[in-house]
């Protein structure tokens, strides 16, 4: 594949930084949850965020079935109907491997509002299970909640690659 001018080639992306960072998120979402708001509904889904990040720079080494399994995690934390949040998040990295070809070719901002449809469709497929299963509504506030994920892709972004981006063996012949 060629490189888009300007593009800095990376490193490749170790695994244990990449499962150490799905964990982290999956405990954060997990600290947010029993904090003192609860769970609300405008509170961003970290896990959902750095999990498409890793399925569009990863997909090989992430991918729906780390989700499934990331999902039903999430769904035991929350005491949610068993399978809401695995099915959200199986159906959201699908969807992120089917553009992330296309979308590693554009700019962080670029790349920030082509995923803002993946997680409104996330974040409605949890509700719409939640629904059908009996469960109340949680207020309009929910939309929120894809917004201020598409806001931190940048920062989920930059903090993600730093580590690939550093040189193998620096010195001051070799800017790369």
């Amino acid at each position: 594949m060629i490189m888009p001018r300007g593009q800095q080639l990376l490193l490749p992306a170790s695994s244990l930084f990449i499962w150490t960072s799905l964990l982290a998120a999956l405990s954060i979402n997990m600290l947010l949850n029993m904090g003192f708001s609860g769970r609300a509904a405008w509170l961003p889904d970290l896990l959902a965020l750095v999990l498409v990040f890793w399925t569009i720079h990863q997909p090989h080494r992430v991918g729906m079935s780390a989700a499934f399994v990331l999902g039903l995690a999430m769904d035991v934390h929350q005491s949610a109907l068993l399978g809401q949040h695995a099915l959200a998040y199986t159906v959201l990295s699908f969807l992120a491997i089917a553009i992330h070809r296309r979308l590693l070719w554009f700019s962080v901002p670029s790349q920030a509002v082509q995923v803002l449809p993946l997680f409104v469709a996330a974040h409605a497929l949890a509700l719409l299970v939640r629904l059908l299963a009996g469960g109340g509504f949680p207020g309009w506030s929910m939309l929120l909640a894809p917004a201020l994920e598409v806001l931190l892709w940048p920062v989920i972004s930059v903090v993600l690659l730093l580590p690939q981006k550093r040189a193998p063996n620096p010195d001051a012949n070799r800017p790369l």
